[in-house]
């Protein structure tokens, strides 16, 4: 089996890695090109191009596939039996999904046909649901509507953030991919028709960011700030400040009594305070900010020009008020 591999970040390079150990023929990497990053703007090769250094496999960075002949040209003069593309971040066109032998087979990090798009494993954290998984599918010219071959459910835990998620569904793939390919190669693969009617998962916008506490409730915000957690961090204002927040925990109104005995007389004040309000702030008990429907309690945070930090940690060098509002 003579395997092209196109991807990208690091979820696509465990996917490559399977399907070395596993010891298929990959007979081409294709990536994005370098990208800068740093002060310096240093360019930086992806991770799937580091692990095709790493093993000496021939590597492609095309600067675009659609309206390119010379690139379609040398993927035809590779002759490959399959395609498999990871992660790659870019819409193949149909003329390039006709060349392999056996079509291409794209993972995804979700449970098809819900999450088609760019950002799944974001979306699904964000919206707070229960549960997700990969589906591995033979692709076609629509944005993930193929005809979907093997999926794995996995379970999305109540703390779980993106980035932990991410590192789950990038093994999970990983494992699908390599079975589906065996199912390929010798003939049983399946395909499942995927219904029209799905969801979408677009690309993030840096708008999603903010943190909206006059309509958002306190489990929307913890799962905003999850679902944010490593890719850009959920932010707000106070005093003028931009305070990204990196970990939260949800209490109801009970619970924080029980905790601060002394908030006790203003139990009746405690709902006509706006959401948005620090109720506490103490370097030894920590931040806890007034939200629709419960309370947020601050875990992880991050100020202006600084590293993201521990919330005892930044309340013994920053001061935050209680009756602060933050907006």
């Amino acid at each position: 089996m003579r395997i092209l591999f196109m991807g990208t970040p690091d979820f696509a390079r465990e996917s490559l890695k399977a399907l070395y150990e596993s010891g298929y023929d990959i007979i081409g990497v294709v990536t994005n090109i370098d990208k800068p990053k740093g002060r310096g703007m240093k360019l930086v090769p992806s991770p799937v191009k580091e692990y095709a250094l790493e093993k000496n496999l021939k590597i492609y960075q095309p600067q675009k596939i659609r309206k390119n002949p010379e690139f379609l040209e040398e993927v035809k003069s590779l002759n490959p039996d399959l395609i498999c593309v990871v992660a790659y971040g870019k819409i193949l066109p149909q003329e390039l999904l006709d060349i392999p032998k056996y079509g291409c087979v794209n993972v995804h990090g979700s449970l098809l046909p819900e999450y088609r798009g760019a950002a799944p494993i974001q979306w699904a954290v964000l919206n707070g649901d229960k549960k997700t998984g990969v589906t591995t599918m033979f692709m076609n010219a629509g944005m993930d509507t193929g005809d979907m071959i093997l999926k794995e459910e996995v379970e999305i835990g109540e703390d779980e953030t993106t980035g932990e998620l991410w590192n789950v569904l990038s093994k999970v793939g990983a494992k699908l991919l390599v079975k589906t390919v065996e199912q390929i190669e010798n003939g049983t693969a399946t395909r499942t028709p995927q219904p029209e009617e799905g969801t979408m998962a677009p690309m993030l916008s840096k708008e999603i960011a903010k943190i909206d506490w006059e309509n958002k409730t306190a489990k929307e915000i913890k799962n905003l700030v999850r679902g944010l957690n490593p890719i850009m961090g959920a932010y707000s204002y106070i005093n003028n400040k931009k305070i990204k927040f990196w970990k939260v925990q949800v209490l109801s109104q009970e619970q924080l009594l029980e905790e601060f005995e002394e908030l006790k007389e203003y139990k009746g004040r405690l709902k006509q305070l706006a959401p948005g309000t620090v109720l506490f702030s103490d370097s030894k008990k920590g931040l806890f900010i007034n939200a629709k429907e419960g309370i947020v309690q601050v875990l992880e945070i991050q100020g202006e020009n600084a590293k993201r930090m521990p919330i005892n940690d930044f309340l013994r060098g920053n001061s935050i008020t209680a009756g602060n509002i933050f907006e």
